[in-house]
C-alpha cells in the first residue's frame, strides 16, 4: 500500500458569498468544486474535474458574482452537495486504483474549504463526509516549509508563491481552474531540484468532540479560547462541537455557563487546540445554530478556568469512566436515595456501575442541593431516561438533560464553595474605643465604583446576591455588600454593592441587569459612593436623579450623628467614645440641636442612628445584622461628669439634665401596638420603680412604635 504522500488530490471549492479569504465566514453554500490528481511518485498529472453544486438557496452575491464570474443560470441545473461528493468519491477511487494506489490526501491552499465551508455545511445538512475529508495538506505550510524565506504563511498566496519560485502567473482561465493548476505547477516545483520537498505535513479534523475534565492548576492559553453567546439553553457540548464542527476543540473545552440558580444562561466557553483554530472560530459570528445566531468573542484562560476547571477527587473519580453519556438530574427530594434514583431511571436505562455511576450534589455541610448526575454507558440508555422528564418523584416532578463534565464540574464548585462574606458577624459586646474605627464606607466620592440592584426578593440574602454577581463576586471590596431595610427594619428590596474599579462596575451592570433571582428580575444600575451615602443617609436615588435626606430634627439621635450640630464641649468630648463607625459622611445640617436631645446615649449600632421622624431608609452593612441581636448600652459614667460641667457652663441646660439616664437603667420595648400610649406603657411596669418624673424617662417613636423607658432597676426585654 503506497503512503497517503504518493497520491494528492488537489482540490478546490468556491461558495455563493465571500471567497478567498473570507470563504465561509457568511455561511453561504458551496456551489462549485474542482479537484485533480497527482501522482508524485510518477510526476503525472491526471483529469481535472470541474463540478457545479445546486445551493439549498438559489442567490448569489453580488460579490460572488464579481469574484467568479458565476450567475445563477450556471448551477441552476446542477446537483446538489451530496450527489456532487458522492460524484467525487467515486471518480477519485477509480482514478487511484487506475494508478495502483489504494488511498490518497487532499492538498488545498488554506484550510478554510475544509474546516469553514465543507465541514460546517455538511453538518447542518447531516451528511456524512467520506473519510477523505477529515485529513488534508495545506499547500501554503508545505511552501513555507519549502521556502522559509518566502514570508509567513498565512500572507502567502498563489501569485506571490509562483512568483517566489520564478513560474509564470495563469491567466485567462475560469475560476476554480486557473487555482488547480497553479497549484500543480507549484507542487511540480517543489518535487523537483532543487528542492526535492516531500510533502507529509498532514493536518486532522476531529470526528467527534471528546469530554473530559481540567484540573484549575492545568495552564490554558488565553489565544485558544472563545465566548459563545446566544446558545439555547437546551445545548449540549455536543451541540456546541458541531456548530464548530471543522474545528479542532482540545478534550473537555466546552464549558456551559450557569446563572446564578444554577441554570445555563446560554453561554459557553470553548478552548481549542490552538490559536489558528480559535482565529477561525471567531470568523463564525453571528452563524446560526438552528434559527438562533450565536455570537463569538475572544476569551480568556481564567475564564475557562473558573467555569470549566475543578479541584475535586470526587468528580474526578465519577468522570474517569470516558465516551459516558452525562444526563443530569434536578429538582429531587432532599431525602431522595440512590436506590429511590436508579428506581426512577429503570431497568430500560441502566446506569453504568450501579450506585456509582450516580453523582449527588451537596452543599459544604452535606445537605443535598436536589441535584444529581448520572451516567449512562450509551445514547439509547439516556434517550430512555430522558423520557422521564417531568416525571413524579415523591412528591415532587423530575428535570432530566444532557450535561457535561465541564458542567458538573462547574456545578459542584459553585455548591461547594465557600461565600464571600460570611452572613452574621459577632454581636457587639462593649462600647467602641475612642480612636475612630475605620469604616466599611469610603468617604463620599464621584467615582462610580459601586452598582445599586433594585427588585430584590424580600427573602434574598448576602449568598443570594453573591450568587446572582456569579463570577463578578471576585471582584467586590471586602465588605462591600449593603442591604437596605425599611423603617420597619425588613428588607426594602435595594442592594448597593462597592466593586474594585468603574470598569468592573460598569461590566456587572452590563452582565447582570434583568437577570432573575427567584424568579424576579433584579435591576443592576452603576452609582458612585456618593450617590449610595445619600440614598443609605436618607435620601432617594432613582431615574430622576438624587433626593437628598429630610432635613428635620432627628428625635433620637446621638449628637455626633450629624457633625454640624452646635453643642456643648463636654457633651462632644464625652460622646466622641459613641462615633458611629459604619455610617458614611451624612449632609450638614443647620438646625440647632437641643441638648436633651444631645444627652441621650445609644450603643455603635448603625442602624440605631436614623431618625425615626424621615422618610428614611436606614442600611445594614454586610454581613447584616439581624435586628434581634441589637442591644442598648448604658451611659458610660464619664457622662455624669460630662453633665455637671455642662450644667455650671450652661445653666439653662440644667433642667435637662435630669434625663439623663443612669447606669444600667435604659431598657427598650420593641413590638408595641401603634395606638400605645405612654399610659399603656407604665401599666405595663406596674410593680416596678421609676424615675421621680415617670413620664420623663418614657419617649416614643411613632414610626416604629418603639420605646424607651428609665425604671431605677435594670429590666432586660
Amino acid at each position: 500500500m503506497a503512503s497517503h504522500s504518493d497520491t494528492l488530490v488537489v482540490f478546490f471549492g468556491a461558495t455563493a458569498g465571500a471567497n478567498g479569504g473570507k470563504l465561509g465566514s457568511d455561511e453561504r453554500e458551496i456551489i462549485l468544486l474542482v479537484w485533480q490528481i497527482v501522482d508524485l511518485h510518477e510526476k503525472k498529472v491526471g483529469k481535472l474535474h470541474k463540478c457545479f453544486v445546486k445551493p439549498d438557496t438559489l442567490e448569489l452575491t453580488d460579490q460572488c458574482k464579481e469574484e467568479t464570474g458565476l450567475t445563477l443560470e450556471d448551477i441552476l441545473n446542477a446537483d446538489p452537495l451530496d450527489k456532487v461528493l458522492q460524484q467525487f468519491q467515486q471518480s477519485v477511487s477509480s482514478e487511484v486504483k487506475c494508478l495502483g494506489r489504494s488511498s490518497y490526501t487532499l492538498l488545498v491552499n488554506g484550510p478554510l474549504v475544509i474546516r469553514q465551508a465543507l465541514h460546517p455545511e455538511a453538518s447542518k445538512k447531516n451528511l456524512v463526509l467520506p473519510d477523505c475529508f477529515f485529513s488534508f495538506l495545506d499547500l501554503r505550510k508545505e511552501f513555507h516549509k519549502c521556502c522559509p524565506n518566502a514570508g509567513a504563511t498565512q500572507k502567502l498566496t498563489l501569485a506571490s508563491m509562483l512568483d517566489y519560485v520564478g513560474l509564470p502567473a495563469l491567466s485567462e482561465q475560469t475560476i476554480g481552474v486557473k487555482e488547480v493548476n497553479s497549484m500543480v505547477q507549484l507542487m511540480l516545483c517543489m518535487l523537483a531540484e532543487p528542492y526535492n520537498h516531500k510533502f507529509s505535513c498532514v493536518e486532522t479534523v476531529n470526528y467527534k468532540f471528546d469530554s473530559g475534565t481540567c484540573s484549575k492548576t492545568e495552564p490554558v492559553d488565553s489565544e485558544m479560547v472563545i465566548r459563545a453567546r446566544g446558545l439555547p439553553w437546551q445545548s449540549s457540548d455536543q451541540d456546541i462541537a458541531r456548530f464548530f464542527k471543522g474545528l479542532n476543540i482540545a478534550k473537555g473545552g466546552v464549558a456551559l455557563c450557569l446563572n446564578a440558580q444554577g441554570r445555563r444562561n446560554g453561554e459557553a466557553l470553548v478552548r481549542f487546540i490552538n490559536s489558528e483554530h480559535r482565529d477561525l472560530a471567531l470568523e463564525r459570528h453571528k452563524h446560526h445554530m438552528g434559527s438562533r445566531y450565536i455570537e463569538v468573542y475572544k476569551a480568556t484562560g481564567e475564564e475557562f478556568l473558573k467555569i470549566a476547571g475543578g479541584t475535586s477527587n470526587e468528580v474526578a473519580q465519577f468522570l474517569s469512566k470516558e465516551n459516558q453519556v452525562i444526563i443530569r438530574m434536578r429538582g429531587l427530594p432532599f431525602t431522595a436515595t440512590t436506590q429511590e434514583v436508579l428506581s426512577f431511571l429503570g431497568p430500560e436505562s441502566p446506569v453504568t456501575d450501579g450506585a456509582e455511576g450516580l453523582l449527588f450534589v451537596k452543599y459544604p455541610d452535606g445537605r443535598p442541593t436536589g441535584d444529581a448526575f448520572v451516567l449512562f454507558s450509551c445514547e439509547e440508555y439516556a434517550q430512555n431516561a430522558l423520557k422521564k422528564h417531568k416525571q413524579i418523584l415523591g412528591k415532587r416532578y423530575i428535570e432530566l438533560f444532557r450535561s457535561t463534565a465541564a458542567e458538573v464540574q462547574q456545578v459542584l464548585n459553585r455548591y461547594m464553595s465557600t461565600p464571600l462574606i460570611s452572613t452574621l458577624p459577632p454581636a457587639p459586646i462593649v462600647p467602641v474605643s475612642v480612636l475612630p474605627t475605620t469604616p466599611f464606607l469610603p468617604a463620599a466620592s464621584s467615582s462610580r465604583d459601586c452598582v445599586r440592584l433594585r427588585g430584590l426578593p424580600y427573602t434574598a440574602g448576602i449568598e443570594d446576591i453573591l450568587e446572582f454577581m456569579g463570577e463578578h463576586t471576585a471582584d467586590i471590596k471586602p465588605h462591600g455588600v449593603h442591604m437596605v431595610l425599611n423603617q420597619q427594619g425588613r428588607p426594602s428590596g435595594d442592594a448597593f454593592i462597592q466593586m474594585k474599579s468603574p470598569d468592573k462596575a460598569f461590566l456587572v451592570a452590563q452582565k447582570c441587569h434583568k437577570k432573575t433571582m427567584k424568579d424576579r428580575y433584579v435591576e443592576v444600575f452603576q452609582c458612585s459612593t456618593e450617590e449610595m451615602s445619600i440614598v443609605l443617609m436618607g435620601g432617594t436615588l432613582n431615574r430622576s436623579g438624587l433626593s437628598p435626606p429630610p432635613c428635620k430634627l432627628p428625635c433620637l439621635s446621638p449628637p455626633t450623628a450629624y457633625a454640624a450640630y452646635p453643642t456643648p464641649p463636654a457633651i462632644l468630648s464625652e460622646a466622641a467614645l459613641y462615633q458611629p463607625p459604619l455610617l458614611a459622611a451624612p449632609r450638614p445640617q443647620t438646625t440647632v440641636h437641643s441638648p436633651a436631645h444631645a444627652l441621650a446615649y445609644y450603643p455603635p449600632q448603625p442602624h440605631l442612628y436614623m431618625n425615626m421622624n424621615m422618610n428614611y431608609t436606614a442600611y445594614y452593612p454586610s454581613p447584616p445584622v439581624s435586628p434581634s441581636t441589637v442591644g442598648y448600652f448604658a451611659a458610660p459614667p464619664g457622662a455624669m461628669a460630662a453633665a455637671s460641667l455642662a450644667a455650671q457652663a450652661h445653666p439653662a441646660a440644667a433642667a435637662a439634665s435630669s434625663v439623663l439616664p443612669q447606669p444600667g437603667s435604659l431598657v427598650r420595648m420593641q413590638g408595641l401596638p401603634f395606638n400605645t400610649g405612654v399610659k399603656d406603657i407604665l401599666s405595663f411596669f406596674q410593680g416596678y420603680q421609676y424615675a421621680p418624673d415617670e413620664y420623663s424617662g418614657v419617649v416614643q417613636m411613632n414610626e416604629q412604635a418603639r420605646s424607651l423607658i428609665q425604671p431605677k432597676e435594670w429590666l432586660c426585654l
